[in-house]
């Protein structure tokens, strides 16, 4: 795996740096994209040679094609894709929360979908792995999260479709994670949902290192075994 480059989005934290950890530590070169570029340069610091702190935002496609030639300039191009950037806006369907709508739209659905397409060229040369986080609530919708799991049932049709398609060069994996103990519940900008959630996912919640351990697994199998859908949910978690 020493020759395989990595390249995860939304590396700064959470699950993206977790994988970042893991890959690394099987030998993988990593690309860390993220907007944060404090974050990712003390990561790829922290992981020596073989990392690289690339600042990029998924919601900007100029970012992401800026983003893809650094990467084939001091890696010599992606053989796995993690699309790990996401937000997690959770509230009352309410036009009031229209611009957390469209965040969530455009990082989570169309920041996969953009940054996916810039790479596959990359991906093709050598026969890669997408690994597309998606989430438990992309198989189980609730009150308060319908755009939300809109955008992550949006990343299952698309992956399914995608895997079909690319099949057998490219392998497209989707990882659905439960309660996590990341970043992610602090960004909820409706108040009495953040206490909540935070609440919840306080009691039950799983570290990052434990999805980052499935998607290592993953992208080790032999070419010939596909893992399309891992659902990972805390052991405590009902639904």
């Amino acid at each position: 795996m020493a020759a395989q480059v990595a390249v995860i989005t939304g590396a700064s934290s959470g699950i993206g740096e977790a994988t970042a950890r893991a890959l690394a530590a099987d030998g993988r070169r990593v690309a860390l994209l993220a907007r944060r570029l404090d974050r990712i340069e003390r990561l790829a610091e922290e992981l020596g040679d073989g990392a690289v702190a690339i600042e990029a935002d998924v919601t900007n496609r100029d970012s992401i094609v800026a983003a893809a030639g650094r990467v084939k300039d001091a890696l010599g191009g992606a053989d796995v894709l993690v699309n790990n950037a996401g937000v997690m806006l959770l509230g009352p369907f309410s036009s009031e929360q229209r611009a957390d709508y469209e965040r969530m739209i455009e990082t989570n659905l169309l920041g996969a979908i953009t940054t996916t397409a810039v790479f596959l060229e990359q991906l093709r040369d050598g026969g890669g792995d997408v690994v597309n986080v998606s989430s438990v609530a992309g198989r189980t919708a609730r009150p308060g999260n319908a755009v939300y799991a809109a955008t992550k049932w949006g990343i299952g049709g698309w992956s399914e479709a995608l895997r079909q398609e690319l099949q057998p060069e490219i392998r497209v994996i989707v990882i659905e994670p439960g309660a996590v103990a990341t970043e992610l519940t602090e960004h909820i900008t409706h108040e009495g949902t953040k206490k909540q959630v935070q609440e919840w996912v306080g009691e039950i919640a799983i570290p990052p290192q434990d999805i980052a351990e499935v998607i290592a697994f993953a992208l080790a199998r032999p070419r010939r075994v596909s893992l399309n859908e891992i659902l990972i949910r805390p052991t405590a978690q009902a639904r």
